[in-house]
């Protein structure tokens, strides 16, 4: 059943300022709209609740992604495609791009932005758990001004964030701290391409030898929001690789994770991947 056009109300701001203004004077009644790949799929499905929308497609300043000393700075309109053809987040985050890559066809890495695939809150999405072994912060700006918080806290529960009726995610800010690093990124799915994933994970790990230095690792799928694996890193750390350690961690990563069966998969069969992907993650060579 596909939805009613006539029944929605989409405005947009020409600039930020204007956008956020709106937000303020009229709280909880624009829903912002940045790519649309998400809400045009429930939309076509006929159950998009929500009738009024904001697009904030096209402001200026908010799909740039920048490169300092210290940082990256992803403006939160910026697109998959954006990512994938930027050669410092290629370098530095492969994960990332990964991510991007992994997320529908070449028409949605034109349309979908990072800011839109956070805010939606979906568990499945690509990019968080990178965005989570990164370290990643986010921006978010309103007409109070700015303030910054660390992604690993942006949400709450199933679709559920701290984002204020008046706030908009501004920018995601990435620390440049991943060299020395190996990489791994896997998206399991029903099919090799466009497919909503059944388990997604991300990784980095630097080892000396067969000493781990410092692991860190998060998932998609698997919980009510993107999880980062803390207990199961920190039971790692300065370990040497072993076949009793990867048992261990594969022990511990089933207690942090809390999969579900749904329509594409079910608990028994995620938690098996979850195992598999982290045991390619201590042993493989590299990933991204």
């Amino acid at each position: 059943m596909r939805g009613n056009i006539p029944q929605f109300e989409m405005i947009a701001p020409k600039t930020l300022s204007e956008a956020l203004s709106r937000l303020k004077s009229e709280p909880g009644v624009w829903r912002p709209f940045a790519g649309g790949t998400d809400l045009m799929v429930v939309l076509e499905a006929g159950q998009l609740v929500h009738r009024r929308y904001m697009s904030l497609w096209g402001l200026s300043g908010l799909n740039h992604i920048e490169v300092s000393k210290d940082q990256v700075s992803i403006g939160a309109l910026a697109t998959y495609s954006d990512l994938i053809a930027d050669p410092v987040i290629a370098a530095e985050f492969p994960n990332l791009v990964s991510a991007a890559r992994e997320t529908g066809a070449i028409a949605i890495q034109n349309r979908g932005t990072i800011g839109g695939n956070i805010a939606n809150g979906s568990p499945a999405a690509d990019t968080p758990p990178s965005l989570l072994v990164y370290g990643a912060s986010l921006e978010l700006i309103s007409t109070s001004g700015v303030r910054t918080v660390p992604y690993s806290e942006f949400h709450t529960g199933y679709k559920k964030n701290i984002l204020r009726p008046d706030e908009l995610i501004h920018r995601v800010l990435i620390p440049r701290t991943s060299g020395g690093f190996r990489h791994y990124y896997r998206k399991v799915g029903t099919r090799k391409a466009q497919a909503i994933s059944k388990v997604c994970f991300a990784g980095v790990i630097r080892t000396e030898g067969a000493r781990i230095l410092e692991a860190r690792m998060a998932l998609g799928s698997v919980a009510a929001t993107p999880v980062r694996a803390t207990a199961t890193e920190a039971l790692l750390r300065g370990r040497e690789v072993s076949t009793a350690l990867v048992a261990e961690a594969q022990a511990s990563l089933s207690r942090e994770i809390s999969p579900i069966d749904d329509i594409r998969s079910n608990r028994e069969y995620r938690l098996k991947v979850a195992a598999n992907l982290l045991s390619e993650f201590l042993s493989g060579p590299s990933a991204g």
